[in-house]
């Protein structure tokens, strides 16, 4: 089968296809016969040789994908050969198949392609776990996004509006701004030409917010302190604006803060089961009736993944970047 992998770490043009063979579920593991391949900055991560796989694992990328069963590993029962599904792998979804954990794999809509598949599970499942489990959103309550534009982004800013929060966000272009308004936000700011902080106190009338959602980390972690409310709640996502900076713990004890961390792959598979347990009661439906949706950017074939990339790094995307395999 073909397969994507680093030979090298670097930029874009290290992503080489390659032939491995076919592998075999284990217990509790079903085979999938790929289709679409969701792209996820971890995956770039993972190619710059910043995100290292976990010990005993392949160098093919890919965390989510959408396809086929093409086998059953023992004890499987509740899928079947010829389901059509998408779900969460550790590794290994830029390849034609893959194996998954039966836990991991939800049925695709009958409404629904492999792109949009694929497009759906990490993004929501991270915006979900953040916003609500993690950070306690409520209606009535405000939360800041960063990166609104982006796969988590347009996601979360649909599932918090849905919930009934004031929906503030970042992005960097106007073009982008515009669209996450079409989704739910109520109000957006340019990061590259306005000063986030100034822009989120003048709409909150110098209240701030209740809750961030951050992927930038140590460049904005001062600056998203300073527009929490008292007893609100930072989450760290990402890591784009880099990992170690100054840090002043005085507005924590003063305004009883929480800063709070996650990542998906790093979990245990019963983590994950359960992390994808509440995502298909509580958004599942919505996703399959339209009342949220997935927002795709765009899909490109699986022989020119290095594009796919590419999109991504010069944040030309709005929603998702999907990889096909025909």
């Amino acid at each position: 089968m073909k397969v994507i992998v680093l030979p090298q770490y670097g930029g874009p043009g290290v992503l080489t296809v390659a032939e491995a063979p076919k592998p075999e579920p284990g217990v509790d593991q079903i085979l999938v016969r790929v289709r679409a391949i969701g792209v996820n900055r971890a995956d770039g991560l993972q190619r710059q040789g910043l995100y290292p796989m976990p010990p005993g694992i392949s160098d093919v990328p890919g965390l989510e994908l959408a396809g086929e069963v093409a086998a059953l590993g023992p004890g499987v029962d509740d899928h079947a050969v010829g389901d059509r599904v998408f779900g969460l792998v550790t590794e290994g979804a830029y390849a034609e198949y893959a194996v998954m954990d039966r836990g991991l794999a939800v049925p695709i809509p009958k409404s629904w392609g492999f792109v949009e598949g694929a497009s759906v599970i990490e993004v929501f499942c991270t915006a979900h776990e953040t916003l609500f489990e993690l950070a306690g959103l409520e209606a009535g309550q405000s939360v800041l996004i960063h990166a609104g534009g982006s796969g988590v982004g347009t996601a979360a800013v649909q599932m918090a509006r849905h919930r009934g929060a004031t929906v503030y966000f970042t992005a960097g272009s106007q073009r982008k701004i515009n669209r996450v308004v079409e989704l739910g936000g109520h109000a957006g700011f340019n990061y590259h030409t306005h000063d986030f902080v100034e822009e989120v106190f003048r709409a909150t009338g110098g209240e701030g917010v209740d809750v961030i959602e951050d992927f930038i980390g140590a460049d904005y972690l001062m600056r998203n302190i300073a527009l929490l409310r008292e007893t609100g709640c930072l989450v760290l996502v990402g890591i784009l604006g880099g990992s170690i900076g100054s840090f002043d713990v005085r507005p924590m004890f003063r305004k009883r803060l929480r800063i709070c961390g996650f990542t998906l792959r790093a979990q245990s598979v019963d983590d994950k089961r359960a992390v994808v347990r509440r995502f298909r009661e509580t958004w599942l439906p919505l996703l399959d009736a339209g009342t949220v949706k997935p927002v795709i950017h765009a899909a490109v074939p699986f022989d020119e993944a290095k594009r796919a990339h590419e999109i991504m790094e010069a944040n030309e995307n709005l929603g998702k970047v999907i990889i096909t395999i025909e």
